[in-house]
């Protein structure tokens, strides 16, 4: 078995959720600015979602929710995830995005995963408060995976790690295989790989022994 684990925003989805939720707000210029310098490692990836956050805050509940709804898995996504789990691995998201986004698309395609570590907008009086909360603000990628891993038994070896910003480059680097989906200038030098499709990371993953060509 291996452990393999997906990013979210940018990787297993083309969604981004702070923007999704941004243009609901009204703030979606800002709110972009700020997650590009993020990605770009110009900023820590906390100070930016507690800056992107903050703009949110007074977001109806109703409006959260629309946006979430938005929220979509990337083509092929569904199928590779289905064929790792039925090859007997273990399938993560370990995002800094939100939880309920990340639900919403997988039961839209009708897909699970074994874990999911994200964080959470809370609400108070039906609305974002404007604070976020969760492992994955000031915890990192790399603690995520290797505590995951020991959790599950399996070896570090035996990890793969997708993603395609900076807040990745912790699991990258620590996974036993790296891989980048359409990664930023910064992460590039970090991957194993890179592709640019799910078909593609299929591929990859066969190339590697995951999977099966015939999986």
């Amino acid at each position: 078995m291996s452990l393999i684990a997906f990013d979210f925003d940018g990787t297993l989805s083309d969604s981004e959720m702070t923007v999704l939720l941004a243009e609901r707000a009204g703030v979606a210029d800002e709110v972009a600015e700020i997650t590009e310098r993020a990605m770009n490692d110009e900023i820590s990836y906390a100070e930016s979602l507690y800056r992107r956050v903050d703009l949110l805050g007074g977001l109806s509940k109703s409006e959260v929710e629309a946006a979430f709804d938005e929220v979509r898995i990337r083509p092929g996504s569904a199928r590779l995830i289905r064929r790792l789990r039925e090859n007997g691995h273990h399938v993560a998201v370990l995002t800094g995005g939100f939880e309920r986004g990340v639900e919403r698309a997988l039961e839209r395609e009708g897909v699970t995963v074994d874990t999911v570590v994200a964080n959470r907008l809370p609400m108070a009086n039906g609305a974002l408060t404007g604070e976020a909360e969760g492992p994955l603000i000031e915890g990192t990628k790399d603690d995520a995976l290797e505590s995951l891993a020991a959790d599950i038994g399996v070896p570090m070896a035996s990890t793969v790690a997708v993603g395609d910003g900076a807040n990745d480059l912790p699991m990258l680097e620590v996974a036993g295989l790296s891989v980048g989906f359409v990664p930023k200038d910064a992460v590039r030098p970090v991957c194993d790989a890179v592709v640019a499709s799910m078909y593609r990371l299929g591929k990859v993953l066969e190339a590697h022994g995951v999977l099966s060509a015939k999986s």
